[in-house]
């Protein structure tokens, strides 16, 4: 009988570090330190020191949304992004980050054109599209990147 490592799953609220198994992911599982939801079907909101976080300890994938309050597809694509979300959590992450209010965070990533969509495995980019897309098409890219 092989025994499973738990995950690290970060909190969307608090942003400590959850120990989770992987058969109780889909359990609805609350944080051990703030007890919120670990998943919201929303994506979580990021700054320098969540982005950090969330991208350098989870064990699930993150996809991040680099985007900025005066872009319009990127107001566009949010509502799609969210319901893309909802249907992959909770074996996924999906976060955004505000370009325009974390420019050095950004920055190492070389964020040519907004929005853009990074998918981060253990702290590494594994795959990234630009544009505003539909739901389903923002669902079909991170199932094809992920497995």
């Amino acid at each position: 009988m092989t025994v499973l490592a738990p995950l690290h799953v970060v909190c969307p609220h608090c942003h400590k570090t959850n120990r989770v198994a992987e058969a109780d992911l889909s359990a609805a599982p609350n944080c051990g330190s703030c007890h919120q939801p670990l998943f919201t079907g929303q994506p979580v909101q990021l700054d320098a020191e969540s982005f950090a976080k969330h991208v350098g300890r989870s064990h699930l994938p993150v996809v991040v949304d680099f985007w900025a309050p005066w872009c319009g597809p990127c107001r566009m694509m949010a509502p799609a992004f969210a319901q893309a979300a909802q249907q992959l959590e909770p074996n996924v992450r999906f976060a955004k980050l505000d370009t325009e209010a974390y420019p050095h965070v950004a920055a190492p990533y070389g964020i040519r054109s907004i929005p853009t969509m990074i998918i981060f495995e253990d702290g590494n980019e594994v795959a990234r599209i630009s544009g505003a897309l539909p739901a389903g098409d923002i669902v079909r890219w991170v199932r094809a990147q992920v497995g």
